[in-house]
Order: structure tokens, then sequence, then C-alpha cells
């Protein structure tokens, strides 16, 4: 059992062999199976953030936060509480522009040559209803990966937007009405400078047959059915609308587009993917580090 002296003013003293020097450091023991890793860390930690917001300046919200760095392969295993303590040491809450500083401490403090971090986190926008004009909150799914090696650096966001569309086909072939459905558009992009969530937002439901509301009136309802209709568009169409659009953005170096209708007469789902080729980012990808997302 652990020996600790009497209670004094100041709290317990605990005896020596509380002391860190005095603690064997399992992890830094050597391991000989010469194996080096390539990503060891951290997963699934719920914390604050702040990102930057267009119309509030700042929106604090909560994001899951995984954290890796290599490990070589004469040590036996990371530190994982020193993740924990990089993150404490931000005043607990990340601001989007220290996450290249947060993987420089990863790499010096864990002994490491590439450090990645992956911040998920819900992004809220205020939305007005098409024709009742009542105000209300819509969340969006935004993902940021960053990574850090020696000289290089990458990083992706990505924002996943929900969506309606409305069949062509069934329109065309149909007496009455077409059969339409909630879809998501997942658009994942590297840049230069800086751009806005709520830009990439906008662009994903101005493709779209329509965009979607958490509050409407009746009034709004009969909109929004009646612009998907005079809307249809395959899943093809919509990735499409979403890169004719990204292109015509000068900071906007790759990007990934991708669209899923949750069919609602079929037994499976519809999708479209389009990625930019090495000719739309004009020699940027000899710097990307981060696999196809």
């Amino acid at each position: 059992m652990a020996k600790r002296t009497k209670n004094t003013k100041k709290g317990i003293n605990f005896s020596n062999e509380y002391k860190k020097e005095n603690l064997h450091d399992t992890q830094s023991q050597n391991d000989t199976r010469e194996l080096p890793i390539n990503k060891v860390g951290i997963r699934n930690l719920k914390y604050p953030i702040a990102v930057k917001d267009k119309d509030i300046k700042i929106q604090h919200t909560i994001a899951t936060l995984s954290m890796y760095v290599d490990l070589p392969k004469q040590y036996k295993g990371t530190h994982m509480s020193r993740f924990l303590e990089i993150i404490e040491g931000h005043k607990r809450e990340i601001h989007i522009n220290s996450i290249f500083n947060i993987l420089d401490e990863m790499k010096k403090r864990l002994k490491a040559t590439a450090s990645h971090i992956e911040i998920e986190f819900p992004f809220f926008m205020c939305k007005e209803a098409p024709i009742s004009k009542h105000k209300s909150l819509m969340d969006y799914k935004v993902k940021f990966h960053a990574v850090k090696e020696t000289g290089r650096e990458d990083f992706i966001m990505t924002v996943k937007v929900p969506v309606t569309t409305l069949c062509p086909c069934s329109k065309n072939i149909s007496k009455y009405n077409a059969h339409n459905q909630r879809g998501e558009v997942t658009v994942s992009i590297r840049f230069n400078n800086s751009i806005w969530i709520e830009d990439i937002i906008k662009i994903v439901e101005e493709s779209s047959s329509c965009d979607l509301y958490s509050l409407l009136k009746r009034e709004d309802e009969k909109y929004v059915t009646e612009r998907a209709y005079e809307n249809p568009l395959f899943v093809e169409d919509v990735v499409r609308n979403v890169v004719l659009k990204l292109r015509k953005n000068k900071n906007i170096t790759w990007y990934s587009v991708e669209a899923e209708n949750y069919e609602s007469i079929h037994n499976h789902n519809a999708y479209a993917l389009i990625e930019s080729d090495s000719k739309f980012s004009n020699g940027n990808e000899k710097n990307f580090i981060i696999n196809r997302y």
C-alpha cells in the first residue's frame, strides 16, 4: 500500500513513491520488433472550440477531436496524456487559427516527424423561411483535417449539407407529382487564404432542388414543395452544379464533391462523386499529404 503522511493545512503529502522521477516510463522502453507506427493517439475527445462566423464573428460549439502522431520503431508506445496536456494548454477552447501551432507542439513534445488532428463539429446558421420569414437555426456537419510533416503541411475542410432533390425521370413519366427525398452533399476542399463555411453551404443549397429549413409554416411548405417540383435534379446534376460554382473561387486548389440521395421509393441510395484533377490543382498536389477524404 502507498504510505501517506498525516494531513496538513496544505492537504495530503504523499511519499516519494508518487514522485514522477521515481516512476518507470514504460512508453519509452525500447521495442525490438522493428516496426514503426504510422498513427497513434487519441480519438473521440469532446472539447469546446471557436470558429469564425460571418454574422456573429465567432461561433462557440462542441467538437469531437482525434489527434495522432507517428511513432518511431524504437519506442514501445506514445505518451497519451501529452495530447490532453497540449489541448488543455489552449485555455480550454481551441481557436481554429491555432491548429498548426497545436500540430507543431504535438511533434515537439511527442518527438514525432508527423502530427495529425481531426476536428468535427456542428456549425449553426440562422435561416429565414422563404415566405413567412420566421427565423430558425439549421445545423451542418463540418470537419477540419490537418497534418504537418517536416517541411510540409496540409489542410482539408469538409462541409456536409442536407438538401432536397426531386427526380427528373419521375416527373417526366408520371401523371401526378414526382418522388422527392432528402439528400446530403459533402464538399471537401483545399484552399489558399480563407473560405467561409457559410459560402460553401450557400453553394450547395443553390445547387439542389431546394434547401432545408428547421421552421416552416404552411405558406413556406407550399413554396418549397413547388420550388423542388420546378427544379428536378439527379445526384449527377447536383455534383456538377456544385463543382461549376466551386471552380469560380480562385482560392480553391482541390475539391471533392459527393451527393447521396436517401431514395424515397427505392431500397438503395443514389450516389455521385466528382474530384478535381491535377490540372485544376496546378502543381499544388505535390504538397498534399492527406489521402483522399
